[in-house]
């Protein structure tokens, strides 16, 4: 890891995919080159972290998976999220706010010397 990269929290890969998936179906190349982008450049997600996560929502129905062609002209594995997926990216956005705001409330709260 990079001095300008940051680790992922646990379980919050599922949900940057979701959102991710949300914006529009990609391939997992262009996946994990949007998180970086997006993120810039702060999270930078791996294909051995990445792949199984696709394959794990996949498996769960969360998202689909359609064979296609890239950019590039290669066949390409595309993802796109499905409605259960919308269901379950609304239940993790919710989840995310309730802890994101306790651990702000913490931070703001204080308790430096």
């Amino acid at each position: 890891m990079s001095s300008g990269t940051t680790p992922l929290l646990q379980g919050t890969l599922d949900l940057i995919v979701l959102q991710l998936l949300h914006a529009s179906p990609t391939n997992g190349y262009e996946l994990a080159q949007r998180i970086q982008a997006t993120t810039s450049d702060v999270l930078n997600v791996n294909a051995g972290s990445l792949y199984p996560a696709l394959y794990r929502l996949e498996e769960r129905g969360w998202i689909s998976a359609d064979w296609g062609t890239s950019d590039n002209n290669r066949k390409a594995k595309y993802y796109a999220l499905t409605r259960t997926g919308r269901r379950r990216l609304a239940a993790e956005e919710a989840s995310w706010a309730r802890l994101s705001g306790a651990v702000n409330q913490v931070l703001l709260a204080g308790g430096r010397s």
